[in-house]
């Protein structure tokens, strides 16, 4: 299920600039339900035609035996599709072990993972979450690239996810 977002420029930064600060906050509610799992959930950039761009972190289950945790991240179905099944897993500085409900705060340098180099656009920072014995759901928080300003923008899952927020500094 896709969620409408709203989008907030902010003009507190003046110059543009090459790299920048990716800040993101996921929030993973917290579900009453007889058979909770943790979900798996994978962040990457698209740009408007919707071609995958970059991925940003996916968390899945990394300690099952003989590596059990990579057969269910198929259910994160966009993700899997556009980038998932190419990658060797774990992947260093984007796998990561699934989340407790709650907020969870990532921050990514955009030298350091190539997004500095972005043609200037519009791109949308994708967010897909799957849960056993649960649903899924995706959102997309769009962005303007290069930044000319500070952006800020957020969007609110339905049920999978919660808030997810999005803030760019020069």
């Amino acid at each position: 299920m896709q969620v409408r977002t709203s989008f907030l420029l902010g003009a507190a930064f003046a110059t543009p600039a090459v790299a920048a600060d990716l800040n993101v906050s996921v929030e993973i509610p917290r579900l009453t339900v007889a058979e909770y799992h943790r979900p798996y959930v994978a962040i990457w950039v698209e740009d408007t035609s919707q071609a995958f761009v970059q991925n940003l972190a996916v968390w899945y289950d990394l300690k099952l035996k003989d590596s059990g945790g990579t057969k269910w991240l198929k259910d994160m179905r966009q993700w899997w599709r556009k980038s998932g099944r190419e990658l060797t897993l774990p992947v260093d500085g984007i796998s990561g072990a699934t989340r407790a409900p709650g907020e969870h705060a990532l921050s990514f340098d955009t030298a350091k993972t190539g997004l500095d180099k972005l043609p200037a656009g519009q791109y949308e920072l994708v967010v897909e979450a799957a849960r056993e014995v649960g649903g899924r759901e995706l959102v997309r928080v769009p962005f303007q690239w290069p930044l000319k300003a500070g952006q800020r923008a957020q969007t609110k899952g339905e049920h999978e996810l919660g808030t997810v927020s999005l803030q760019l500094k020069p």
